[in-house]
């Protein structure tokens, strides 16, 4: 095995692994939300004050890893139902429309539209790879093992910019053939 292909191996062992982790971490968090609202939910019902107080993001997250698309109206419910604390906000659902707002920026949850005009938030499930880009994982994935990152098969350029298009390899090749 050259450099090149032990490295595409290492690569390939190292997306498949992060992703599989990645899975794992979604499970995970999707059991920690429904045992964290049924905790809060026996709190309340029992008349016990929660020990850990939670903020209003944390729980609008936690009330929508359920997977249901919900309004900023159902979500307001939810928290009321969970015994969350929503009087110290002069208006509840302002707030809440704000955080859902930040939420959707920030690509935890994504805007699914309705008929009615009112739309809904969705937990968004496929976390997105900070570490490699889609790209390149589904370029990894599509190589079954084969890893020929030469570009040579491609014709090559003409012309004065044809470098800023060549790979890395060709261009030195070019530099030593032009000596």
């Amino acid at each position: 095995m050259t450099n090149s292909e032990d490295y595409g191996a290492a690569l390939a062992s190292a997306v498949k692994e992060y992703e599989g982790l990645g899975e794992q971490r979604r499970a995970i968090d999707d059991r920690l939300a429904q045992l964290a609202q049924t905790i809060s939910t026996l709190t309340r019902l029992l008349g016990l004050v929660p020990t850990i107080p939670l903020g209003l993001t944390n729980a609008c997250r936690l009330v929508l890893r359920g997977g249901v698309p919900m309004t900023p109206i159902e979500v307001r419910e939810r928290l009321l139902g969970m015994g969350v604390d929503l009087s110290i906000y002069a208006n509840d659902l302002s707030a809440i429309h704000t955080v859902l707002k930040r939420l959707n920026e920030a690509g935890e949850i994504r805007i699914v539209p309705r008929a009615n005009g009112k739309h809904a938030y969705l937990w968004q499930t496929h976390v997105k790879s900070i570490a490699i880009g889609p790209e390149v994982a589904e370029f990894i994935r599509g190589m079954d093992g084969k890893f020929d990152l030469r570009r040579d098969d491609q014709p090559e350029e003409e012309g004065p910019d044809a470098d800023d298009y060549a790979t890395p390899r060709r261009r030195a090749r070019r530099r030593r053939a032009a000596k």
